[in-house]
């Protein structure tokens, strides 16, 4: 048993009532997640609008109690968001506002560890979970082909969406592959699971039992229908197509001469998983449009001989070849050939049964919950702890003060606030502490240091990384060359004692690193800026706060002030502190009080101060190469 149990909400964006695949893979691992301690709730679209009413119900109760996500008898809750098919706005589709807004309200205050979405595609539950998921987010992807070809237009947005992603899985090698080819990232391939069910005793039958599970495209059926036509007259077999609607498919044209070999049934004649365990060979004859990836798997748990159509899903669950037969899409005559095979050569059959009857252990659901539980463990130990204890009983007595994190001198490239102006401002905005961050340059805060008094300087860098944007070392003494790579720029800083603060992280006007790249360093990153008053858009510091938050990482933040005006547009009330391990944990408990600022104000004075005719001179440590070119220039003459 896991020594940690977590709250998983479960999103699929098909109808629950609808037997798709996706579903059935949510369905069997929510059960075994909750078999093994863990809460879970499925979040789905659905049919029913009873369903519907009372989920929307038990989603309000979640505000006052957020246990009420989930079934107090250990299994999986279900809750249903709203109808499954999207509104067609302005010709295009979007997802209805009710389903929207009632996955936000369930996210927003229900208590979860993991938001697991699968196929994420706008638009759809699953996509506007993972755009309201305050948790930690996996994405698991499955038959992608048409969904991934379909995002193309809006590529772009779907990047970013992706990019909440904190695991992504894949159920196909080939899935994994389309998918990173599109939207780049590291996909762990967890193949779906089946249900394994005995076959019953039985003496050898005299024919040959050939199943057709009618969940492809009609045009499959149509197929398996004609192969089973030119089969040769003295094989021994007999044929089923099962299908889940009541009575079996409707009338299909079919031969004369093979009609009363042929039959067609429906769940009253028993379920799928009862007819496979009977069936000798399965046939699965998509020609891609429709395909049934995870039948295949179904049909081996039977102890069934698989036949099927050379699809790169299908050619997967059969290992090309190993486990089962394949054909060419469309090919009747080479279908019709390997059931002819099977039919009359019990040596072949038994000698597939064997492979497959070894490979029932790898089938099993347990084994997709122990892949998915490993992945979950991973990403929660990136997680920060809760600090300690004693040092924040210590700190409790200290006085509030209240602290900027972030501002720039004339000793920046893009700044021309002196040193003394800084300070002077400072004092007058009532700031007990400030952090000093020039772009690349550590001067400018040294000296702010020399001449403090009566506000206490952090020494601090903004160090521009080679392409992974920028991050800020607080607490150093020695200035870090721009151009490192994040993960060395990372090592300098920790070297000098400091700590890594990441600024404007997720801000898409400045550099700044990638999820991905983020991921690669959690646990290394010691406080997050979450508020910034200059970023463009306010999404960018909510994303900052919802990273900060699902790990657990202080949350800090600054004016990034360029002018003295900006100064103190945001401060955070914390304890006086003294040296970087008791400023980290006066910081956890600290809180951000921001005040109305224009950011257009703002920058208008910036550009005055360092960009227009008759600016101050900005201050700097050494001449440039084209202003010692043209002193050399003028001495020559």
């Amino acid at each position: 048993m896991p020594a940690e149990r977590y709250s998983f909400a479960q999103v699929t964006p098909y109808a629950w009532e609808q037997h798709h695949e996706v579903n059935r893979f949510v369905e069997r691992l929510s059960d075994e997640l909750c078999g093994r301690g863990h809460r879970v709730a499925v979040v789905a679209p659905s049919e029913s609008r009873e369903l519907i009413r009372e989920s929307r119900a038990r989603i309000k109760r979640i505000v006052d109690d957020p246990d009420a996500a989930f079934d107090e008898t250990g299994c999986a809750s279900v809750l249903a968001v709203g109808q499954s098919l999207p509104a067609r706005r302005g010709g295009s589709l979007s997802l209805p506002v009710d389903v929207s807004r009632t996955i936000e309200t369930l996210l927003d205050n229900g208590h979860f560890d993991f938001v697991h979405v699968h196929e994420p595609f706008a638009p759809s539950a699953s996509s506007a979970a993972l755009r309201h998921s305050r948790a930690l987010n996996v994405g698991t992807f499955h038959s992608a082909t048409e969904r991934v070809l379909s995002t193309q237009v809006a590529r772009r947005l779907v990047t970013l969406l992706f990019g909440r992603l904190d695991g992504r899985t894949a159920s196909w090698s080939v899935t994994r592959d389309l998918m990173a080819r599109y939207f780049p990232g590291e996909y762990s391939v967890i193949a779906p699971g089946a249900e394994l069910v005995p076959r019953p005793h039985s003496n050898e039958r005299e024919l040959v039992e050939i199943l057709y599970c009618a969940e492809e495209e009609r045009g499959a059926l149509r197929l398996f229908l004609r192969a089973l036509r030119r089969l040769p007259p003295h094989l021994p077999w007999q044929a089923t197509v099962w299908s889940r609607l009541p009575g079996g498919e409707p009338a299909v044209p079919i031969a004369r001469a093979i009609r009363d070999r042929v039959r067609f049934i429906g769940p009253e004649h028993g379920s799928e998983a009862q007819h496979l365990a009977r069936a000798d060979i399965v046939v699965m004859a998509s020609a891609g449009i429709t395909p049934a990836p995870q039948l295949p798997f179904r049909a081996m748990a039977g102890g069934a001989v698989p036949v099927a159509a050379r699809l790169p899903q299908y050619e997967e669950a059969l290992a090309d070849g190993d486990r089962g037969l394949l054909f060419e899409p469309r090919d009747t005559d080479t279908l019709a050939a390997q059931l002819a095979r099977l039919v009359g050569d019990s040596t072949l059959r038994d000698q597939l049964r064997r492979r497959i009857v070894k490979l029932h252990p790898q089938l099993e659901w347990s084994r997709v919950a122990d892949q998915f539980e490993e992945l979950y463990g991973r990403i929660a130990a990136r997680r920060h702890g809760p600090g300690k204890v004693t040092l924040r009983r210590r700190l409790e007595s200290r006085p509030l003060i209240h602290v900027d994190l972030h501002m720039h001198t004339d000793h920046s490239h893009d700044c021309a606030t002196p040193v003394p102006r800084l300070l002077e401002t400072a004092r007058d905005r009532g700031l007990g502490a400030i952090a000093v961050t020039d772009h690349n340059e550590i001067s400018g805060a040294l000296e702010a240091r020399k001449r403090a008094d009566g506000i206490k300087v952090i020494v601090a860098e903004e160090v521009k990384t080679a392409d992974q944007g920028e991050v800020i070392g607080l607490f150093i003494e020695e200035k870090i060359q721009r151009g490192l790579t994040l993960e060395e720029t990372i090592a300098e800083i920790r070297r000098q004692g400091g700590l890594v603060y990441i600024p404007h992280p997720f801000d898409r006007m400045h550099s700044v690193p990638d999820y991905e790249h983020l991921l690669h360093v959690v646990e290394d990153i010691d406080a997050i800026e979450v508020f910034n008053p200059r970023v463009a858009m306010k999404s960018f510091n909510e994303e900052a706060a919802r990273f900060a938050a699902k790990y657990r990482i202080p949350a800090g933040a600054g004016s990034d002030s360029h002018v003295p005006q900006g100064l103190g547009s945001v401060k955070i009330a914390m304890r006086d502190f003294d040296g970087p391990e008791e400023f980290l944990e006066s910081l956890r408990d600290a809180d951000i009080i921001r005040r109305r600022q224009s950011l257009l104000y703002v920058q208008a004075l910036k550009l005055i101060q360092t960009k227009a005719p008759g600016a101050a001179p900005r201050q700097s440590r050494r001449p440039t190469r084209r202003s010692t070119r043209r002193t050399r220039r003028r001495g020559n003459k």
